[in-house]
């Protein structure tokens, strides 16, 4: 008998179970050798045109090709545009982070924080967790009252 499937959440299993190897197709397998050959054939290409005297290449039967300057130009480019992009990701997300001293650094643009008001629609959602057993819902506390109940300073 088959095994059954194991848990989606299981980080070893895939979901939904894979099918049988003798159902499934190959092309996949296909299509990752041609893309890898073909990465080598262009990287050994690319070299033996940044190598190769000009007179070797003419003789290959190659009447055109780029100046010899990008071999080394577009490689460089390609770096710096990548830490270009790393430094500017970095750079805007210092430039978005608040200061250390900002209110916005302890708690959210939101807090759920619960209220002091009786509800118009119904009793407090809080009201069935107020036996004493009961453990509070969790929800942010302003820092004003954090420090009011810490330091006891009054208002």
């Amino acid at each position: 008998p088959a095994p059954n499937p194991t848990s989606p959440t299981s980080p070893l299993a895939p979901y939904p179970p894979l099918p049988a190897p003798e159902h499934r197709s190959r092309a996949p397998e296909f299509y990752g050798f041609a893309v890898w050959s073909t990465t080598y054939v262009l990287f050994a290409l690319y070299v033996l045109w940044a190598l190769l005297p000009d007179a070797w290449i003419r003789r290959a039967g190659v009447a055109w090709y780029p100046n010899r300057e990008w071999a080394l130009l577009v490689p460089a480019w390609t770096t710096v545009v990548v830490l270009l992009t790393y430094t500017t990701h970095l750079a805007l997300a210092l430039r978005n982070t608040p200061a250390f001293s900002d209110l916005r650094t302890l708690t959210g643009t939101s807090p759920p924080l619960p209220s002091i008001h009786p509800r118009r629609d119904g009793p407090s959602p809080y009201h069935p967790h107020a036996h004493p057993d009961a453990i509070p819902a969790a929800f942010d506390i302003p820092i004003g009252l954090v420090n009011r109940v810490l330091y006891h300073r009054p208002r």
